[in-house]
């Protein structure tokens, strides 16, 4: 998998915070709404009360009692007979804001009607399907249109037989009006005036009259022809009912921000509706910054996602006039005609009466979520931009990574041979440093390369002169007469057989010492006894040279080998006294610093040719002619293979000790305390 789609399936881990910060936004919904439950359910019982103090000695309207609605409206109407100023009138005569007679004949126009007040006057409006027959004074008994009007004192504060108040209103042209009271002879009533005016297939009244006492009894009924008439009846009269602006008002004072309130008759007649709107208006988009844009967006997301986690809710009707209880649940979450989700509850009234209590579910996500939301809009935004910064830095890496490919691809040709090195870095991180060392490596590589071509020009070197040697001594011994002859050719040969058995043997020591260092254990012990014991036996070996040690005797501790210690410091001393005249100097000095030792070699002769010791450690090097015999160059490849075991390092210089000068070989050791 590439490093890209590593970094960004760790970024899409991130988009747990989210998910876990939706997880936590649901239960706490899930809690709010619980416990709104119960608040609710207490809340309603205390308004349940306070309605109840506010209906007393108010029957209730149960669904055997006529009703006539009486719709609240904020001014006065006009009355001119076209009534384009009533609530939700509407030309085509939808049934939506009419009350009809059910009691007509079948075959004639129904009268339809409303009624408003504004809180003075009652105002009614009438509407009939059939053309007018305006009353002419000069012909009373000819037929003609009328309505008939009762109104009836309330129960409530008068008794119920009272008698009731009768009025006559004949229109005989178009225009305003006056109603007639009744019996005869007809008096004018000027506290009932309308205007009547023609409408498509038939007539509409408006009327205006002082505002009865509440529940009042209220009747009407229109006249045509011989004897057809449609209308309210005249037993029982229609009772008026218009919504409680006081028990409104009570009501009011105890909801919270996001409630509605509803007390409804037996009947399913509304008696209060009242609602406090929530206290967090919409916000103006114009002047909300891109980042509070984004929060808006990312909340309304949110409430979709809890909506959508939310239990079904019932579908409510929720009628301005009627709402039957009966099909309302107890409580629970419901959801009215235009969307909107509400949190209901019920309370039983005395008399049959319901009071309806609905918390807005909008409002309790704004409650839980709009801190929240923000979170989650900041976390995601953050989130999508830190992805797109990993993988942006992703295709960065991935093509350094390809372009060192590349390089270290260049290096190398299709035979393996390394033809070139890779350039310096530029940056200093660790793709920076692992280009560092990708060019060491290339650089030592070659090194070896070039060695590996060289050993074997180096071997054939080696072996060329024993083997012409043992060549030629076969050829002369064919050749030879005497036995002193033959004898010399044989030791010629001899010879030259020992030099290919030396020649082999060290081209296998140093495989063998590596093969050692695998199960060598190493040990402290204390480098200056072991240096002083073997300087003392060589000297005692060789007394062709002067070979003295330099150093203490004890006191320089390290962990490792003593034996390839000692093998270390046989090569050294054997490779001084191969370049090192008669009588010459050989001198071993040990210096303790802190943290290493130096053990180091000086011997009198020649010097390297131009103080040159790159590659004398290496097999079959020897840039000097030595005195001794079978000089293969591996002694100083054993001594650089001991000092790395050992974790130390060689190194060679000339040098001048006093006035002689010669060579000095150091190696380089940490030591260790004991």
């Amino acid at each position: 998998m590439s490093l890209k789609r590593q970094l960004f399936i760790a970024s899409l881990l991130m988009l747990l915070i989210p998910w876990a910060g939706l997880k936590f936004v649901l239960e706490l919904d899930t809690a709010l709404r619980d416990q709104a439950s119960q608040q609710l359910e207490n809340q309603a019982k205390r308004l349940a009360d306070l309605a109840g103090d506010q209906l007393v000695g108010i029957p209730p309207v149960t669904s055997d009692t006529p009703v006539l609605y009486v719709t609240p409206v904020d001014q006065p109407m006009e009355l001119d007979g076209y009534a384009a100023d009533w609530p939700g009138y509407d030309e085509n005569g939808s049934a939506q804001n009419w009350q009809t007679a059910s009691d007509s004949a079948p075959g004639t126009p129904a009268l339809k009607w409303q009624a408003a007040s504004e809180g003075q006057y009652l105002y009614l409006l009438l509407r009939l399907g059939h053309p007018t027959s305006f009353y002419n004074p000069g012909t009373p008994e000819q037929p003609h249109d009328r309505v008939q009007l009762w109104l009836q004192p309330s129960a409530v504060r008068v008794d119920a037989t009272s008698e009731r108040n009768n009025w006559l209103l004949r229109p005989s042209a178009p225009g305003e009006l006056y109603a007639l009271r009744e019996p005869r002879p007809y008096r004018p009533d000027y506290r009932i005036k309308g205007g009547w005016q023609a409408v498509a297939g038939g007539w509409q009244l408006e009327l205006q009259m002082p505002l009865p006492a509440a529940y009042s009894r209220l009747g009407f009924e229109a006249r045509w022809g011989e004897s057809q008439a449609s209308g309210t009846g005249t037993s029982p009269l229609p009772v008026l009912f218009q919504p409680d602006a006081a028990l409104e008002r009570a009501l009011l004072r105890q909801l919270s921000s996001g409630q509605k309130a509803r007390i409804v008759e037996p009947a399913g007649w509304v008696i209060a509706d009242t609602d406090r709107p929530p206290d967090t208006p919409s916000p103006d988009f114009d002047s909300l910054t891109p980042m509070q844009v984004i929060e808006q967006i990312s909340l309304n997301a949110l409430r979709q996602l809890i909506q959508f986690y939310q239990p079904d809710p019932e579908q409510i009707d929720t009628g301005e006039r009627q709402l039957q209880t009966a099909h309302l649940p107890g409580e629970g979450l419901v959801r009215h005609p235009d969307g909107s989700r509400w949190l209901l509850t019920t309370q039983s009234l005395f008399g049959g009466r319901t009071l309806v209590l609905e918390q807005s579910i909008d409002q309790l996500l704004s409650l839980s979520g709009s801190t929240l939301g923000s979170v989650i809009a900041r976390s995601t935004l953050i989130i999508v931009s830190l992805t797109l910064v990993l993988l942006g830095y992703a295709s960065w890496l991935s093509w350094r990574i390809t372009r060192l490919q590349k390089l270290v691809n260049d290096t190398v040709d299709e035979d393996g041979r390394i033809t070139g090195t890779l350039p310096l870095p530029r940056a200093g991180d660790e793709l920076g440093q692992l280009q560092a060392h990708f060019g060491q490596m290339v650089q030592r590589l070659h090194g070896y390369n070039r060695y590996l071509e060289s050993f074997s020009r180096r071997l054939s070197h080696e072996l060329k002169t024993p083997v012409a040697v043992v060549r030629s001594s076969l050829e002369n011994l064919s050749h030879a007469e005497s036995d002193e002859e033959r004898q010399q050719y044989l030791d010629r040969a001899s010879t030259a057989t020992q030099r290919l058995q030396q020649i082999l043997h060290g081209m296998s020591e140093a495989a063998r010492l590596e093969q050692s260092f695998d199960h060598a254990d190493k040990e402290p012990f204390d480098l200056a006894e072991v240096a002083a014991e073997a300087t003392s036996a060589y000297q005692s070996l060789d007394p062709g040279h002067v070979i003295r040690y330099q150093g203490p005797t004890q006191g320089c501790p390290m962990l490792g080998s003593p034996e390839h210690m000692v093998q270390l410091l046989d090569k050294l001393v054997d490779n001084a006294r191969d370049f090192t005249p008669q009588q010459g100097l050989i001198e071993v000095t040990l210096k303790s610093v802190p943290g290493q030792l130096e053990l180091s070699v000086f011997n009198e002769g020649s010097q390297l040719p131009g103080g040159d010791s790159a590659d004398i450690f290496g097999a079959f090097v020897s840039h000097r002619d030595g005195n001794g015999e079978g000089h293969l160059g591996q002694g100083l490849l054993i001594v650089r293979l001991i000092a790395d075991y050992h974790g130390g390092r060689v190194e060679a210089a000339n040098e001048s000790l006093g006035r002689i000068d010669g060579v000095r070989f150091r190696v380089i050791i940490p030591n260790t305390p004991t």
